[in-house]
């Protein structure tokens, strides 16, 4: 059975598309941003306006501050950042007004910017890469260790998976840059907290005693949760993230007994959500018009069969999910658990939680092989994007990330996986019901902002894991092609309209660019010569 869902209209990114505040009701899609001069060409609008100020403006309002002033001292060379490019209006957020500056960083942007001849992407670089950096990352020191609070933009919250995504680019420049390690290190701290203090939130603020926009919530809300939508990949992204600044770094100062701990609680949480002896502890409904904003079956999800799979309630798109085992958020936990045995093991010598992590995962992995694999009628054996091991089955995927079309990014299936390859193709093809193909671009959609809306991260995704240098280079002229003059990466956009998009200000999509444009250089330089040309 193939099951096409009915898209619902609104997401709790678009909510806070357009403007700073942090308690803004869902208004009907399109819920957009538009490009104020969309009669211009677009060459001639990125030479004469900056729009994408918001950046640079917003960055002051989140914290109530522009520089924390216990940050760590600014990398060797602070005051050299990479030049304004010629023809290029200057968006990136004024030195002065940076949360952050890293000598790694700017080098590299320097590096990039001078090396390749498409001066449009070198542009489009030199502002998203660093943005994280720029204007998300709130820095201290607590009882001796790094704390950062990273927000994911235009929303005042730290989510698990975003904090995660827009600093994992920059681990390998953590060698030549003291302060960002440090900085990183921070946010693996503080990560290890929210985790202790709610393994099912997915969201957090930096006040610990805050009661914000979702404090009504049907589910066990605490103080300083921002959410609490379960969704398995928020506990999977922070041992990414801690697996790669070990490896990367060889220090070993974040991985403390409360890290232990965490390590503990996130089997716990999994386990529990295989539901085989019951429902388990968590459940979530939320009084509101959008089916995709709460949880059926009075907050525990739709029915499925115990088999060894995890439940996920949502998914990394805070969408409700339709049938809960999805798929590639399970693949994730398999490649996560892998991750945390071996830091267990070798940094807190604890080989019983070890083989209970690696016993979880091979779980996870083998019902994956039974029920995660499916006939599609056309593309033949494909990965499903969610099942319920009754027999029912949904074919598509989503533009945020983990989905399928990730799975060689996040390590949990190889690039010529014969499985994944078929998969690849339904995907990015009309045979996934969230395909979009218009006349400005084409990419993959989902149902947070609304059909017709490709997502940019879907698009950088496909470029991260793509394979050849026609696909990474159409890749990389839809994002040069669609940022609407801003300079910056967007949530979404139409897929005929770039000037139609949701969230100015979305810094994971902004420093995923930049890993993506980054790759490229490093493996293929030749494609950044004039790829996408200028209009």
């Amino acid at each position: 059975m193939i099951f096409v869902r009915i898209p619902h209209p609104a997401s709790r990114n678009t909510q806070h598309a357009t403007r700073n505040t942090q308690h803004a009701s869902r208004i009907p899609y399109p819920h957009t941003t538009r490009n104020p001069h969309p009669t211009m060409n677009r060459r001639d609008f990125i030479r004469t306006t900056a729009l994408a100020a918001s950046a640079v403006a917003i960055s002051k309002t989140a914290f109530g501050a522009t520089k924390n002033a216990s940050a760590p001292a600014a990398s060797a060379a602070p005051g050299t950042p990479a030049p304004a490019l010629d023809g290029f209006p200057v968006v990136r957020t004024p030195l002065a007004k940076r949360r952050f500056t890293s000598a790694a960083v700017e080098s590299t942007i320097a590096r990039v910017q001078s090396s390749i001849g498409n001066k449009e992407i070198a542009w489009l670089f030199g502002n998203c890469f660093p943005n994280t950096l720029d204007t998300t990352v709130d820095f201290s020191m607590n009882n001796g260790r790094p704390d950062t609070y990273v927000i994911t933009g235009d929303i005042d919250a730290m989510w698990l998976r975003d904090s995660s995504a827009q600093v994992y680019p920059y681990l390998q420049l953590e060698k030549e840059d003291e302060p960002l390690r440090q900085l990183i290190a921070g946010v693996i701290n503080r990560q290890t907290r929210c985790i202790l203090k709610d393994p099912y939130a997915n969201a957090f603020y930096k006040d610990a005693a805050k009661r914000g926009d979702w404090a009504k919530d049907i589910t066990d809300m605490k103080p300083g949760v921002h959410e609490r939508k379960w969704e398995i990949d928020s506990l999977c992204y922070p041992i990414r993230l801690a697996h790669g600044y070990w490896k990367t770094t060889g220090d070993t100062s974040p991985f403390d007994a409360a890290w232990h701990d965490a390590i503990r609680l996130t089997l716990r949480t999994f386990r529990e959500q295989q539901r085989k002896t019951g429902r388990g502890p968590y459940h979530f409904m939320r009084r509101t018009q959008w089916a995709t904003d709460t949880v059926p079956g009075r907050g525990y999800g739709n029915p499925a069969k115990p088999v060894g799979l995890i439940y996920s309630m949502f998914r990394p798109s805070d969408d409700a999910t339709i049938f809960p085992f999805l798929v590639p958020s399970n693949f994730f936990a398999v490649v996560s658990m892998r991750q945390a045995a071996e830091m267990v093991e070798k940094l807190r010598n604890d080989t019983a939680l070890a083989a209970q992590c690696r016993a979880l995962a091979d779980e996870v992995e083998a019902a994956l092989k039974q029920y995660a694999i499916v006939d599609h009628p056309k593309a033949g054996r494909v990965y499903a994007f969610e099942v319920d091991a009754f027999g029912n089955y949904y074919c598509t995927d989503d533009g945020n990330i983990p989905n399928l079309l990730s799975l060689p990014y996040i390590g949990a299936v190889k690039p010529d996986d014969e499985v994944y390859l078929n998969t690849r193709r339904m995907l990015l093809s009309p045979q996934n019901p969230y395909w979009c193909v218009g006349k400005a671009a084409s990419g993959l959609g989902g149902p947070h902002v609304g059909v017709d809306m490709i997502w940019p991260l879907g698009v950088i995704i496909e470029g991260l894991t793509a394979t050849t240098d026609e696909e990474i280079a159409r890749c990389l002229k839809t994002l040069q092609t669609t940022h609407a003059g801003t300079g910056f990466i967007h949530e979404a956009f139409h897929k005929d309209d770039p000037n139609n998009f949701t969230r100015k200000w979305f810094a994971w999509a902004n420093t995923i660019f930049g890993e993506f444009v980054l790759k490229t250089f490093n493996e293929r330089p030749r494609l950044l010569e004039q790829a996408g040309a200028q209009k």
